[in-house]
């Protein structure tokens, strides 16, 4: 008998539709959803909407934080969000003047600019010929870039827009970028580009995952974030974060769907190996007649909301060796003037990476990896009103800086505060007085980051590694990689799915899209094969 169960088809009272959690995967679930047609409830155990896509005034009146997340350059590229159309519903983009910088330790400054010009002069003052190298590199990137994208943002395996690159690479550029994807950042710095600038850039947008520079993919994730913010920038919302999900709440509202908050789910109630709702922790339930979708982490929707549903044991075992990612340690300032940096090639970029060199990123890595606080961390940080002027007052800026530490590190205040402390000097070395122009503080630690959002698991924000044993077919767990489970209508539509963390909405949109699949004429069959295919790999 299938693992899955036998289809029930609508059944009894209660929204077409239930969305666990209202988190920005969530929300883009349940728009497409209600797009289609159906009813849709959103539950959400925190007050606010958003999950970790939120902002508020925690440091000093009058300055704008955002709690987890802050800039978006993989939303801007994202043809889920720009379809969704946000700005008719309040959302407007910001960009810095210059996309980001690497500070070295010995003050030298690579820039990533829109401007392309501007980046390749930036590079080249580390070597001459490394601007001509980064114009190939970028050239490179455009003749793939739009089915790359969609590659990325779709179901896998990702059939035609995987077609499509190797119409536009031909076999030949298709097996070298396929290369690229195996190499370290490290590798690719050295074979690509002869001066420090450049590999810098790259390396640094690898650690925006957990993937250090000798990791065996870290070329890839680390060119195409770069390659994203040549393109798009990395933005921000004008007001705040949360406006990003505030607009994609007011999109839903708009169309019918509810968003509930303060209401957490106790369990998703099944029968017969078919997801029929759920229950809530007060005790109500509420029927779904055709899905549920669960915008959580993997190991949180099995143990936890499934706690009271025979599951295959195979499945379990694998979770048992789900990795999370790498916990963060985020300090917001509110400052009285802008950074001082030293050099003044930092001025104007939104987000700002220092602290180590490249043989630094790997140190610092290697230290987490043993489980030891970093001596020396790697920092990024972001200028918030650079970015957009309306997140504190005239001439003052709201920054924030975010490091990681080791698994448990964040549960001792002790090492919390000499990580803070470690934070706020390496910026001090490279902004002198930038200490004297702090005037408020708020320090998130790990467990905080998961008081305030119980989805970010001792403050991992990626809703996992990105390392490739957790990636593509093995993510969450070993499987078929896409948002389907063991339980018939029910899907994961958080970032333990593919394609992973990063605001772009693709995680939500796959499950939305599967749920609409199961419920069309084919579904049936399609289910089928899920289940036969499931069932070999749980057995």
């Amino acid at each position: 008998m299938s693992l899955l169960g036998a289809s029930r088809g609508q059944r009894g009272s209660g929204p077409d539709a239930i969305v666990v959690g209202a988190g920005h995967n969530g929300l883009v679930a349940a728009n497409i959803l209600a797009d289609a047609g159906w009813d849709v409830v959103v539950c959400e155990a925190t007050p606010h909407v958003g999950g970790a896509v939120r902002s508020a005034e925690v440091v000093h009146e009058g300055y704008v934080s955002d709690l987890f997340s802050a800039f978006y350059p993989l939303a801007a590229a994202s043809p889920v969000l720009t379809a969704l159309n946000l700005d008719e519903h309040g959302l407007t983009w910001s960009h810095a003047p210059a996309v980001l910088s690497h500070i070295f330790p010995d003050g030298r400054c690579a820039t990533l600019s829109r401007d392309l010009n501007t980046t390749a002069s930036s590079v080249g003052g580390f070597d001459s010929r490394d601007g001509d190298a980064w114009m190939k590199l970028v050239a490179e990137w455009e003749t793939v870039r739009e089915p790359l994208l969609s590659a990325l943002f779709t179901p896998f395996p990702p059939i035609a827009p995987a077609v499509n690159i190797v119409r536009a690479l031909r076999l030949g550029g298709t097996v070298r970028l396929a290369r690229l994807a195996a190499l370290t950042v490290r590798r690719l710095a050295d074979e690509r580009f002869h001066g420090a600038g450049a590999g810098m850039l790259l390396a640094g947008n690898a650690l925006h995952a957990d993937l250090n520079p000798d990791s065996a993919g870290s070329a890839l994730y680390g060119w195409l974030l770069t390659m994203v913010g040549q393109s798009y920038g990395f933005p921000v919302p004008v007001g705040g974060a949360g406006r990003l999900t505030q607009a994609l709440a007011d999109r839903l509202r708009a169309r019918g769907g509810q968003v509930r908050t303060d209401c957490p789910v106790r369990d998703i109630v099944t029968s017969g190996g078919v997801a029929t709702g759920v229950r809530l922790r007060g005790g109500e339930h509420i029927n779904a007649r055709r899905a549920v979708l669960a915008d959580i982490g993997a190991p949180l929707l099995y143990r936890d909301l499934l706690a009271d549903t025979p599951l295959p044991p195979r499945l379990m075992d694998d979770l048992d060796n789900f990795q999370w990612d790498t916990p963060t340690l985020k300090v917001d300032w509110a400052l009285s003037g802008p950074v001082p940096w030293a050099n003044p090639a930092a001025a104007g970029s939104g987000t700002v990476h220092l602290g180590v060199d490249l043989d630094g990123l790997s140190t610092y890595a290697s230290e987490l990896s043993r489980r030891r606080a970093p001596s020396q961390p790697f920092v990024l940080l972001g200028q918030m009103t650079t970015s957009d002027a309306s997140r504190s007052p005239a001439g003052t800026e709201s920054a924030w800086g975010y490091t990681h530490l080791p698994p448990g590190a964040g549960d001792d205040p002790d090492v919390v505060a000499e990580q803070v402390d470690r934070v706020e000097q390496a910026v001090e070395r490279v902004a002198p007085g930038f200490g004297r122009s702090i005037i408020g503080r708020y320090v998130q630690s790990p467990p905080v980051l998961q008081d305030e959002n119980p989805n970010l698991v001792s403050g991992a924000i990626n809703g996992g590694t990105a390392q490739l044993h957790q990636q593509l077919v093995f993510r969450p767990v070993p499987g078929l990689g896409g948002a389907a489970t063991v339980i018939d209508r029910l899907y994961l539509a958080g970032s333990s799915a593919h394609p992973g963390g990063g605001v772009h909405g693709a995680p939500g949109a796959n499950a939305a899209r599967a749920a609409l699949a199961r419920n069309q004429r084919t579904g049936p069959l399609r289910r089928r094969v899920t289940a036969a295919a499931l069932d070999r790999l749980y057995r």
